[in-house]
């Protein structure tokens, strides 16, 4: 089911004109298991996250909540595409599915921050994605993705036919996880990554704010009206 739903989410972003660009491509493997670790900014990431390995030829298998593959209309979709479904109560069992899919040579996708960030910033993260890259000798590679949380994310009306939104993507190098550090200590270096990775898009984005009631989209930091960090948290 997956080169399917791929095409079909083509066909949509062409009829939508959105402006897709991905940077960073060549970080992807074309061969053996990778995690990809993304930040999290809308609903839609793991479909624009998979976009990025495209040019590798290589599908992702993205960890997601199970409430998602129990819903009467993502559910088939997810277990079509064969992506792995998240336990918070038993999280052991999703932990092994990914490991033998690494290990079997596949890439997959996770969001280290578990939840979206609603200030726009990499919140704090879980250290799962570390766990499995260490887990199953693959490297860890960092990425970034901006600009779907315009059309679809929490707290916000979602607005899937809005046209020519752009859509940053950008790849980072792979994290050295050497032996004796920590997983805390790896995870804080893949958030201060993949923060640069997002402070590097946000600065490239070639749209601003339409005006004052525009200014949802982006971090406070940024002059946008979106909560700050600790705010968020609460």
């Amino acid at each position: 089911m997956y080169p399917p739903v791929i095409a079909l989410a083509k066909t949509m972003f062409r009829a939508l004109d959105m402006r897709i660009e991905v940077d960073g491509a060549e970080h992807i493997p074309r061969e053996g298991g990778a995690v990809l670790a993304s930040n999290h900014v809308s609903y839609l990431d793991f479909i624009f996250c998979g976009l990025a390995a495209q040019p590798a030829k290589r599908l992702v298998r993205f960890m997601a909540k199970k409430q998602v593959f129990d819903h009467k209309v993502s559910g088939p979709l997810m277990r079509g595409m064969r992506h792995i479904p998240v336990d918070r109560d038993a999280g052991a069992s999703s932990f092994r599915e990914a490991t033998t899919a690494l290990k079997n040579g596949q890439v997959v996708g996770v969001f280290p921050e578990a939840t979206i960030s609603e200030s726009f910033t990499v919140k704090e993260m879980k250290s799962g994605a570390v766990r499995l890259a260490r887990s199953a000798k693959v490297p860890l590679i960092p990425m970034v993705v901006w600009g779907p949380h315009r059309l679809w994310t929490k707290g916000h009306k979602k607005d899937l036919t809005k046209r020519h939104v752009p859509v940053l993507i950008k790849v980072g190098e792979a994290i050295e996880l050497p032996k004796g550090v920590t997983p805390e200590a790896l995870t804080a270096t893949l958030r201060t990554r993949l923060s640069e990775l997002l402070d590097a898009v946000q600065k490239a984005y070639p749209e601003k704010p339409a005006g004052p009631d525009d200014r949802w989209w982006l971090p406070a930091h940024m002059g946008g009206t979106a909560p700050l960090p600790e705010a968020a948290a609460v």
